[in-house]
């Protein structure tokens, strides 16, 4: 065990604020930026949810400057020839997906967000959680399916009245879970259905999506280069899983949520990094005799300094150590209230790298008591 650590353990009453400053600073970063990643993971459940195991070979097609899934504009369907006949493709397909006003059964409105797809067993674009059943139920003109979360946000609990969506009566035929929705609830049907709902709203010649898959990764992203090249225009490209990302990257970076939550995280990163920076402060200050000594004895005064360096390494360690057991709870309590902490090894990452340079800046700042400390001291 090296020297710094087993001064720490000895000291152990000087460091401990030092300890649990760490300790609630990494826990506030990892769960912060584990929420914002969660709570943003909803904006691309549409993308994420369609055909995951595809996520690398789907292309999606949209209008031009299009940075998330919900901001799409209708684009002639005639686009169909831009992307069909194409080696290593297959025959694309429409995807609907427009803001619609929902009227509740019992009166008031919501907006909601219309997700029209085709519903064959081997299309595309619908949710993966849309059963055989619910499927077959969707076939129907007219027939809807929302998330279990948001039934009594639109008051489908009510056995009073019928939903409208968009002015046209609409049936719910069943609830589906794990699609929450971040602002408009996601309602998903047949591309029929959201046609006639969107009614003069969608040009009938017009869609906001295609879709189509690639042999490979490598052809998708081939695809879309070509796609991208060839038509910028008036419409632009996507691989799934970068169009997903591009969807997270806009809420987060765009939309006062992600900073306001940002913002949260880096006051947590500040708090912890001055708390440590004082309680090394103050224990190099109150081992500055010992530290005489030392010189005194004919130690190098690096040896000293690379000492206190040493310790705010192991304050680092120790208190990251114990802030992911209760991350890792409070991720569990989270869920329990529906919300989704996204601790990906990324975050944790992250979050072990910013702390340990917050610490290891807290130790150099603390460094300046050990420049002043000398042998003559003790004969004082």
């Amino acid at each position: 065990m090296s020297y710094a650590l087993l001064t720490l353990w000895h000291e152990r009453q000087r460091y401990v604020s030092g300890v649990f400053a760490v300790t609630f600073s990494a826990m506030l970063i990892a769960l912060q930026c584990g929420l914002l990643l969660g709570l943003f993971k909803i904006t691309s459940i549409p993308i994420d949810h369609a055909t995951p195991e595809l996520r690398d070979r789907v292309i999606w097609v949209g209008s031009t400057g299009a940075p998330s899934v919900d901001l799409g504009k209708p684009i002639p369907v005639a686009f169909l020839s831009r992307l069909a006949g194409r080696e290593g493709v297959s025959a694309p397909e429409l995807y609907i997906a427009n803001f619609g006003n929902f009227t509740k059964p019992v009166g008031g409105t919501e907006l909601c967000f219309l997700l029209g797809t085709r519903l064959d067993d081997d299309a595309l674009a619908p949710a993966d959680v849309l059963t055989p059943e619910l499927r077959a139920a969707l076939s129907e003109p007219f027939t809807i399916v929302v998330d279990q979360s948001d039934v009594a946000r639109l008051k489908l609990d009510s056995p009073e009245g019928k939903p409208k969506i968009n002015g046209k009566e609409v049936r719910v035929v069943g609830v589906v879970t794990g699609l929450r929705s971040l602002a408009a609830p996601w309602v998903f049907c047949s591309t029929h259905t959201a046609r006639q709902l969107m009614g003069p709203l969608l040009p009938p010649d017009h869609t906001t999506y295609l879709l189509a898959r690639a042999d490979t990764p490598e052809r998708a992203r081939e695809v879309v280069a070509e796609l991208r090249a060839a038509h910028s225009e008036d419409m632009t490209a996507y691989v799934a899983q970068d169009f997903s990302y591009s969807s997270r990257e806009y809420w987060l970076l765009r939309t006062k949520a992600g900073v306001a939550i940002g913002y949260a995280a880096l006051l947590g990163l500040v708090v912890g990094a001055v708390i440590t920076y004082q309680t090394l402060k103050t224990a190099t200050e109150a081992s500055a005799r010992e530290f005489a000594i030392l010189l005194a004895l004919g130690i190098p005064r690096w040896r000293i300094q690379l000492m206190v360096l040493q310790q705010s390494f192991w304050v680092a360690v120790i208190g990251m150590g114990l802030a992911y057991p209760i991350c890792v709870a409070l991720r569990g309590v989270a869920r329990m209230g529906g919300a989704d902490v996204d601790l990906r090894w990324e975050v944790l990452a992250g979050t072990a790298a910013v702390t340990t340079l917050m610490c290891a800046v807290a130790g150099i700042l603390a460094l300046r008591g050990v420049r002043k400390i000398e042998p003559m001291s003790l004969l004082r």
